[in-house]
């Protein structure tokens, strides 16, 4: 654990699972406004350099108690992402620049109470935007909604679809060319969604490896997935009893080692640990079962104003075990300072926006994942590829459409551009079609798919291929409005004979002669 660093460290026992986690932090910052002899565009600089260090204390003070990146801070407040690090390298800004960082802490951030100007690069290059247009750029941020993220759409495509069985099939294939060591099996999972997937490769694990001690840590940021996820996992542990399973909100880059990179988030983590006790299946969900209030809490989220998607307001882990194995799992339970963090199997199932750049999804998530690898360890990944029924569907309604345009050939390559020099210690190869090619389907019965097609599959068929497709709900809106999509949705199920979709995946392994070099 870094020096100075304390975490909300919570080992919760049956009677604690209740209790609430400590309230979040606050900080009150002033409205402050230094009256100068000075013109708006005088500089600050070294001369004010107590000024500039307040300054930069309640900006740091604001990012921590928002959740926000300093980045984003600047790129909001003033224009200029590069803001925070300007000050500390001891740069001068204007006076009217201060005033507005000041005006937007004060201001919680809201447009209305902001004096409504643009900066753009240069401190010193100033554009009026009128208050009324800002105060609708800021509305946009506060209402972002994408069809992706809708729970009720995500179920009913996970439901009705095989594809989270026909990932995890292809995942179990990886187990046989595994090289574990001590201290026992190590499964990272980058995004559990509703847990079919890991409690799919769990049996598989299991069948493989009976009485090897696991450690699995999987991903997620969404509350309601992660009690999905926990209620697929009493039997698990009943079967295979020498289990650690942790489960954190964090970032790609910070997860597999359960470390924020900031250390005031670091100090604001939640930290809980739940040692299940009895023997049955029945004992550990009743007990798994009263984390509903820790998971609304250490889980909450906000939207980036940027992005629009979810954003974690504080880092927290969850740490499950049983107690009748804590000795045998002693290595294994992680601590602050104490993390393990390389892996035999890493399991990345879209773990991306489709319309993300390459860049974007090498830098942030491939290379951050691929240096947790251990050495002989082997890290899968699954994204949409098209090329099927379901986008045909969507070509009808929209022809210009095209949401899987960064194939695995274009990733790899970026990774190694990433890596650099750190490339020679992977296997990153780009397999065949034929090898990558992942094709799952609609669940319908022979009697659905006819003449008489009903509406129900109609409408689970159009759910489906838009929710592969990422479509935004404005276009769906108008879609539905011109009331043609269901007939597309039943000429091309008729013409297939069903629906199905294609994904692709590609696998990145780790030499085994490499020792690790990166993340301790």
């Amino acid at each position: 654990m870094r020096p100075g660093i304390i975490c909300n460290f919570l080992t919760i026992t049956t009677s604690h699972i209740l209790s609430p986690l400590r309230a979040p932090y606050s900080s009150a910052v002033g409205n402050i406004f230094h009256d100068r002899r000075r013109t708006c565009n005088d500089l600050l600089d070294e001369n004010d350099m107590n000024e500039i260090a307040e300054l930069l204390r309640d900006i740091e003070e604001y990012c921590l108690r928002k959740g926000i990146a300093e980045s984003t801070f600047g790129r909001l407040a003033v224009g200029n992402s590069k803001l925070i690090t300007r000050l500390r390298e001891g740069k001068g800004v204007t006076l009217k620049t201060m005033h507005r960082i000041r005006a937007y802490i004060s201001s919680g951030g809201t447009a209305e109470d902001l004096q409504a100007l643009h900066l753009e690069d240069q401190f010193t290059a100033v554009q009026t935007v009128p208050v009324a247009e800002a105060a609708s750029h800021h509305a946009e941020f506060e209402q972002p909604f994408r069809f992706y993220d809708n729970r009720q759409k995500y179920l009913a495509f996970v439901y009705t679809c095989d594809e989270k069985r026909t990932i995890a099939e292809r995942v179990m294939r990886e187990l046989q060319l595994l090289n574990i060591g001590p201290p026992g099996m190590r499964v990272f999972d980058a995004g559990l969604g509703d847990g079919l997937v890991l409690s799919e490769v769990l049996r598989g694990i299991h069948h493989q490896y009976p009485t090897l001690p696991f450690f699995i840590n999987g991903k997620e940021i969404s509350d309601e997935n992660v009690r999905l996820t926990l209620e697929k996992l009493p039997d698990r542990l009943c079967e295979h009893p020498a289990t650690v399973l942790v489960i954190s909100n964090m970032r790609y880059r910070e997860a597999p080692s359960l470390s924020p990179g900031d250390d005031r988030q670091a100090a604001a983590m939640n930290w809980l640990e739940l040692p299940l006790r009895g023997n049955s299946s029945y004992h550990f969900s009743r007990q798994i079962a009263g984390l509903e209030q820790h998971l609304k809490e250490g889980w909450q989220t906000r939207r980036s104003e940027v992005t629009g998607n979810p954003l974690p307001i504080r880092p927290s882990v969850l740490i499950i075990y049983r107690e009748d194995h804590r000795m045998l799992l002693d290595h294994l339970i992680p601590r602050p300072g104490n993390i393990i963090n390389s892996y035999d199997l890493i399991i990345a199932s879209h773990p991306w926006r489709a319309r993300e750049s390459a860049g974007n999804k090498v830098r942030d998530i491939l290379a951050p994942l691929a240096r947790s690898l251990s050495p002989g360890g082997r890290f899968i990944a699954v994204q949409g590829y098209g090329d099927d029924p379901g986008q045909e569907i969507l070509m009808q309604e929209w022809p210009e459409e095209r949401p899987f345009l960064v194939r695995r050939q274009e990733l790899i390559k970026g990774l190694k551009t990433e890596l650099g020099r750190e490339a020679g210690m992977y296997n990153l190869n780009v397999a065949s079609s034929k090898k990558a090619l992942l094709r799952y389907r609609m669940h319908t019965l022979p009697s659905e798919i006819n003449e008489n097609l009903g509406t129900s599959t109609l409408f689970a068929a159009w759910n489906a291929a838009i929710y592969v497709g990422q479509i935004e709900d404005e276009k769906i809106e108008a879609a539905i409005a011109k009331g043609s999509y269901l007939e597309s949705t039943r000429k091309v199920l008729k013409k297939y004979g069903g629906l199905w979709f294609n994904d692709e995946c590609f696998v990145i392994s780790r030499r085994k002669n490499q020792e690790m070099e990166y993340g301790k």
